[in-house]
Order: C-alpha cells, then sequence, then structure tokens
C-alpha cells in the first residue's frame, strides 16, 4: 500500500483555531497518523509542504457544473450529452481549486447529466471533486424553477413536456420526488421562493404552501433523502424549516427572528454570498449590469438594500453555516472568492474555513471528511500562506490530494 509522507507545512485540522507545525502520514486513501514527527515505513514517498498550510479538503455545498454562463435560451437548447462533455473541464478545475467534494443542486436538463457524472468521477473514469447532487430544481409552476414565463404564449401549455421539474399539489409533488430518487438523487432540492434570475417571480415570496413543502420533504425523508430549499425570504425560510429540511439555500433576505428559528432547529445555512453579493454592493447604473435581463435588474434594484443589511445580521448570528457558492451562475474558476466575500461580510476566517471543511461534512453527513486526523479519507489541500490571517490564500492553492491521490502539487 502507498505510503505518503506530507511535512514541512503548518496544518489546521478543520475544527481548532490555530494551526500547528505537524507531519501527516497518508496510507492508501486514508490518513495514517498525524504527528510531529510522524512515524513513516521505509519507502513513503516524501512531499515538502515548507511554507504552507496543510487543510481538509474544502467542500462546496451549492454548484452547478452542468450550468455555465452566460445564462441563455442556447444552453436550454444543448443535449444532457453536450453538457455532460462541457463539465468535464469543470470539475477538474473545481478540484484543483481545492473542492474535493462538491454537492450539485441542478443541471437545468431534462435529463440527468449529473447523476452520470458523479457516477463517472466515482468510477475512476473522469478527474473531479466526489459529487452528490440534486438533479433538477422542484418549483410550483410559475416559480423560481419554472422559466416558461421567457417563452411565447404557445409553449406555456402546461400539457407540453417543457418542464423541467414543475409540479404544483401535494401528489404531484410525491411523484417528483420518488421519480427524482428513482433515478439517483443524493438530495432533494425544490424552490421555496422565487429568485433573481427567474422571470415571473419574487426572491421574497413563497411559492409552495406549507402543505406542499411539508409533503414534498416527508417523501424524501421516507425513502432516506435529504431535501434543501432554494430560498430567500422570511416566509419560504419559515415553512422549509418546519416541514424538516436540513439545510437552507441562500436565505441572503433572512430577518434576526428567521435566523433565530433556523439556528433553533439545527438547520445549516448556505449563504452563497459571492454570487448574491457582487451584484447588490454594486450600483444600478454599473456597466456590470450592462447584460442582466430587465426582470433580474429590477430585483437587484428592489432587494439591493435588504441583501447588504442581511449579510450582516447572519455575521452576527450563530447559525450553522456551510460553504456553498452557486458556481455555474458565475464561473466556476472563481468559487473560492466565497471565502473572501464571507470574511467581508464579518464572517470569521476561521468560521469560513469551518464551513467549508467540517461544517460541510457535517451537513453532507460525511464524518470520514472535513478533518485531518487518523482514520479521516486522505482529502488535504495546501496553499502558501496562512488562511486564518490571510483568507485571500485560498485562492492559490497549489498541492490537492484526494483520497490519498495526489492531483496537483506545487512546481
Amino acid at each position: 500500500m502507498t505510503a505518503i509522507l506530507i511535512t514541512g507545512a503548518a496544518v489546521w485540522d478543520g475544527l481548532t483555531d490555530t494551526a500547528v507545525r505537524r507531519d501527516v502520514l497518508v496510507t492508501g486513501e486514508r490518513i495514517g497518523a498525524v504527528g510531529d514527527p510522524a512515524p513513516a515505513p521505509p519507502g513513503a514517498t516524501v512531499v515538502d509542504l515548507t511554507g504552507h498550510t496543510l487543510c481538509p479538503g474544502f467542500i462546496d455545498c451549492h454548484t452547478h457544473v452542468a450550468v455555465r454562463p452566460p445564462l441563455s435560451a442556447a444552453l436550454a437548447a444543448e443535449s444532457p450529452t453536450a453538457k455532460a462533455l462541457a463539465a468535464l473541464p469543470v470539475l477538474r478545475t473545481l478540484l484543483h481549486n481545492g473542492f474535493t467534494t462538491i454537492r450539485d443542486l441542478g443541471c437545468g436538463d431534462l435529463g440527468y447529466p449529473t447523476v452520470d457524472l458523479r457516477d463517472a468521477v466515482a468510477a475512476g473514469l473522469i478527474e473531479g471533486p466526489r459529487m452528490m447532487v440534486a438533479p433538477h430544481l422542484l418549483s410550483a409552476r410559475g416559480g423560481h424553477g419554472d422559466f416558461s414565463g421567457l417563452l411565447a404564449d404557445q409553449y406555456q401549455d402546461p400539457a407540453r413536456p417543457l418542464e423541467l421539474a414543475a409540479a404544483d399539489g401535494a401528489a404531484e409533488i410525491q411523484r417528483r420526488v420518488r421519480s427524482e430518487i428513482r433515478a439517483g438523487a443524493d438530495w432533494i432540492k425544490f424552490a421555496a421562493t422565487g429568485g433573481f434570475a427567474s422571470p415571473t417571480d419574487d426572491p421574497g415570496h413563497a411559492t409552495y404552501s406549507q402543505e406542499e413543502m411539508t409533503a414534498l420533504v416527508a417523501t424524501a425523508a421516507d425513502l432516506g433523502v435529504p431535501a434543501t430549499p432554494h430560498s430567500y425570504g422570511d416566509e419560504g425560510i419559515r415553512r422549509a424549516v418546519r416541514a424538516g429540511v436540513r439545510s437552507i439555500e441562500h436565505g441572503n433576505l433572512a430577518s434576526s427572528a428567521t435566523l433565530r428559528m433556523i439556528e433553533d432547529a439545527g438547520v445549516f445555512l448556505v449563504p452563497t454570498q459571492y454570487a448574491i453579493l457582487t451584484g447588490a454592493r454594486r450600483e444600478p447604473d454599473d456597466p456590470f449590469f450592462a447584460d442582466v435581463p430587465e426582470h433580474a435588474l429590477r430585483k437587484m434594484r428592489r432587494y439591493r438594500g435588504p441583501l447588504l443589511e442581511a449579510a450582516e445580521r447572519l455575521a452576527d448570528s450563530d447559525v450553522r453555516i456551510a460553504f456553498g457558492t452557486d458556481a455555474g451562475m458565475f464561473d466556476h474558476a472563481e468559487n473560492w472568492r466565497e471565502f473572501p466575500t464571507m470574511v467581508s461580510t464579518g464572517i470569521s476566517p476561521l468560521r469560513a474555513l469551518r464551513a467549508a471543511t467540517s461544517t460541510a461534512a457535517d451537513l453532507l453527513g460525511r464524518d470520514d471528511l472535513g478533518v485531518i486526523a487518523a482514520g479521516k479519507t486522505a482529502d488535504l489541500v495546501a496553499m502558501p500562506g496562512d488562511p486564518l490571517t490571510d483568507i485571500t490564500v485560498t485562492g492559490r492553492v497549489d498541492f490537492v490530494m484526494k483520497a490519498g491521490t495526489i492531483h496537483r502539487r506545487p512546481a
């Protein structure tokens, strides 16, 4: 069995508040020992990472690898095969950014390309992070997952099979949930509120009733699959928490009372701040918005102030934050920028790093990930400098190991 000794680095284990000089011995796919020094068998490969900080592999809990900017009708016209092929360099980029695990929350296709990508990565056929997937976004008609409002009237007949995952009423929702799980879903994602990119809804409005959300989450739970909602505003978040979701995606308009409700329920929050605050921090006439559709720009103007205020409330809360980026809504190579964005809102570097390691692993139910300790899966990343004092070094990862295999190392 191959042994690799990583030496010279300051090791941050995913939990403690400091990085300490340690050696890490990797044996096969697992961490064999952590010590100063760590015992190594004869012939072990030695990797010297002096000047680096070694961390658990990062986890991005909200990606869209089969989606890429600019979002347009042309993307919807691509076949599932074309989307899967276009995702291959995306997966390699995410892994080389230091993200050894991702949760993909919707592919924007009638097929199931992300299920096939997940299985291909697991089989070693392609290079990328291990994946957990929610194949589609389940949505009420007229909600965040219903883009038929961008089409001419003759294409909006609900009898036509153009909707990706539209479902109304408990019975239809239950059928869709079961179909997703039958196709291989690890998670069920649904739209609890409107969004910014969708044409006919509002981020602050709940788009499923309490009865519908409860039926959705319970149906998934009966089959052992957790659920998570796209949700911005208070009412949608509250209904989702009452229904029993494991995490909230976005939550960028949550009031203090709603954040306390999330905390009290032990629900995780994945705030995807880089994706939303990049726009909210700009003036409405900024050239950044030149190609943004009018319906999205109108909503951004309306909610700009509340979005900025809510980001500060989150930093002051004790909600369990898990790292997620919404990559695919922007260039996947920039997903690391979630780290400095979180810190810019008042979240400490330590909390941001835990969000992408031990806390994210807890959200995903993977107690073998997110921590550097003997017996854990050997997912390790390193970067020059100390992310606990300079969070921007997370954008300079130059060593990546996934399950004991080195995918990137310093020149």
